[in-house]
């Protein structure tokens, strides 16, 4: 009996810091909970303006998921733009595209750093001009070769932090370090050991439910039903399920080729472009 009331109270124990940081988010209000149908979709201002800036670009974005699921993580995409190119390609997955039997996997030709049903998105990566231009081809490719597209749960994955991890694992120039809150980005499918997601060190998944990460980006982390707790020496940062980073924020500044161009490239605009007029898809959560 004694044993089994030791259990319990572990268990109890385990659940609570478990939740403590998403119950957090909720008491604060860091949640998006507005009609997904008229929730803002304005960019931020983040992403340079494609008409002053003719080199290649790579972004990856992340948003608090919409709803009580923000309170847990995040929803995070990639974006694209080919030198010369007049606009972006940004690629999410979207989880009802799946659930109804169609390809997870929405291109859209937007501003790539719009919120995401009302959330304010963080930029996570950036490449520009020759790294980019080599980047891009390995990125489609990776997209193309995505195993889940027609996959897709909640928790503890396949959904989009799952395919933005399969991404950056696939394409290491990235250097990508997805935050704690990026629920999924664990999950390896019937794999045991990968790559970490930056590509600085490696990974043990079962299933996204339980693992580790040990990396030079990433530092050390440890998963739990898909939570992530971690410390990252190099930024000086500690991982909390739900709160996600507590420290000083990453750089994550353009990193430009030291190879001189024939003209100096113009300033991102400061002023976001007019909100886009396409059709909206429901918000999959992450």
């Amino acid at each position: 009996m004694a044993r089994t009331r030791n259990l319990t109270l572990r268990a109890v124990a385990l659940l609570a810091l478990l939740l403590a940081g998403p119950m957090l988010m909720l008491a604060i209000g860091r949640t998006e909970g507005a009609d997904w149908r008229t929730a803002s979709n304005a960019p931020v201002g983040i992403a340079p303006d494609p008409a002053a800036n003719p080199q290649a670009i790579v972004q990856v974005y992340a948003a608090r998921a919409f709803g009580w699921r923000g309170a847990f993580g995040v929803h995070s995409w990639i974006s694209v733009k080919p030198e010369g190119a007049a606009a972006f390609t940004s690629y999410h997955v979207i989880g009802w595209r799946a659930r109804y039997g169609g390809n997870a996997i929405a291109t859209y030709g937007n501003a790539p750093d719009r919120r995401w049903f009302g959330a304010e998105p963080s930029l996570l990566a950036h490449l520009e001009g020759p790294a980019a231009a080599a980047a891009i081809p390995d990125i489609l490719a990776a997209i193309d070769a995505y195993p889940y597209a027609r996959t897709y749960r909640v928790w503890p994955g396949p959904n989009s932090n799952t395919f933005t991890a399969w991404v950056a694992r696939e394409v290491p120039a990235l250097a990508l370090d997805l935050p704690p809150t990026a629920i999924g980005k664990d999950y390896l499918g019937e794999r045991i050991a990968a790559p970490a997601v930056s590509g600085t060190g490696w990974q043990v998944s079962l299933f996204g439910l339980i693992g580790l990460t040990a990396a030079l980006e990433e530092g050390l982390e440890v998963n739990l039903a898909g939570m992530t707790f971690g410390i990252d020496p190099d930024d000086l940062n500690l991982k909390l399920p739900g709160v996600g980073r507590i420290g000083p924020a990453p750089e994550r500044g353009p990193e430009r080729s030291p190879e001189p161009s024939p003209e100096p490239s113009p300033k991102p605009s400061p002023k976001p472009s007019p909100k886009p007029s396409l059709a909206r898809d429901a918000p999959a959560t992450h």
